[in-house]
């Protein structure tokens, strides 16, 4: 099976630059889309053999995502059942009868860190969201997750110590996570693997430069990880700020 995440940062733009073209040729079971800046009734999008779900935030033109698979899930959620966190467009969850599957866009804890707390609240929430899936059936959750766990998955980590996607506080969330029974799929098979980054700022040519961060992930509930086939980055799709993810499963 063949899953691919990307955050597109706004899908109208993304379809002016080859979004269609990827898609066809990735040819995944599940393709997930985070930061598709949609708005109900705003897009028609015809993707033949795929089953499409959306959701949106409350906000125009901000956050969203949207799950499309070849086989039709047996039921769809959306949000995580906190009315404060589910105005956002921020989850879909589907369930499939070997496991359910997650697209989550985390929210991003901003310049000065203004919304860092209310982060952490998102954090234990979707951990004892997925968690709870967890007990009944294994988990695959993508996306945009706006941490870059360790010194490994950023170009700088010294100087962004205290900048958003890199406190002390979120990749601790991160890391409880993992001890939670979860498993990061790209670095279960590639540790020590570096210059591999999922996204890079528009300002001062990052991405030519590649000094970039790798904050879109595949993790997977640890029930799952001897059934990991690959974990992959795709740093020459254009098209967004950040790049598509994949993993394999068997």
């Amino acid at each position: 099976m063949k899953f691919i995440s990307w955050n597109v940062n706004g899908l109208r733009a993304c379809l002016q630059k080859g979004f269609l073209e990827y898609f066809g040729e990735a040819d995944a079971d599940i393709f997930c889309l985070q930061e598709t800046k949609l708005s109900e009734g705003q897009h028609d999008l015809e993707l033949p053999g795929y089953h499409q779900y959306w959701n949106y935030a409350e906000k125009k033109g901000y956050s969203g995502t949207a799950l499309f698979t070849k086989k039709e899930p047996i039921q769809v959620t959306y949000g995580i059942g906190v009315p404060e966190h589910d105005h956002e467009g921020r989850v879909i969850t589907a369930e499939f009868e070997e496991f359910y599957f997650i697209v989550v866009y985390v929210p991003n804890s901003q310049r000065e860190l203004a919304r860092l707390d209310y982060r952490m609240q998102w954090e234990e929430a979707f951990l004892a969201y997925v968690k709870g899936l967890d007990a009944k059936k294994p988990v695959i959750y993508c996306g945009d997750l706006n941490v870059a766990h360790e010194e490994i998955d950023l170009k700088n980590p010294k100087s962004n110590r205290k900048n958003a996607g890199f406190t002390d506080e979120e990749r601790a969330c991160f890391t409880k996570v993992l001890e939670n029974g979860f498993v990061d799929s790209f670095r279960s098979l590639y540790p020590d693997v570096r210059d591999a980054y999922s996204w890079w700022s528009y300002m001062g040519g990052a991405r030519a430069k590649n000094v970039g961060w790798r904050i879109d992930y595949f993790v997977v509930s640890e029930k799952l990880k001897d059934r990991i086939e690959d974990a992959k980055i795709h740093p020459a799709v254009m098209g967004s700020d950040h790049c598509p993810v994949e993993l394999d499963l068997l």
